[in-house]
């Protein structure tokens, strides 16, 4: 009687699996990573902007906002965690 109560949590400890390797875990990576390219930003590096925008970081702030320069004296003031979505990185093609 014990093993069919036991047996039937078994399909739902799997699924809670498979949740974890391919939904849980890779987005808590993603995260960190994105935290640690946050945290050294530095002046000149370029950034996309969550909403789209390319820009140069001007200025580092403080440790929550920085100031992002996205045309010819035109910058902005966004803030470092939610508002920088990812570092353009550029590679030089070789002839």
């Amino acid at each position: 009687m014990s093993n069919s109560g036991i047996g039937q949590f078994i399909p739902l400890i799997l699924i809670f699996v498979i949740f974890y390797f391919f939904l849980i875990r890779p987005q808590q990576k993603k995260a960190k990573e994105h935290k640690i390219m946050v945290e050294n930003l530095k002046k000149g590096d370029k950034v996309i902007t969550s909403g789209g925008i390319v820009g140069k970081v001007d200025r580092i702030i403080d440790n929550e906002k920085v100031e992002i320069e996205i045309a010819d004296n035109v910058t902005v003031e966004v803030i470092r965690a939610t508002g920088i979505q990812a570092l353009v990185t550029t590679q030089e093609v070789k002839k």
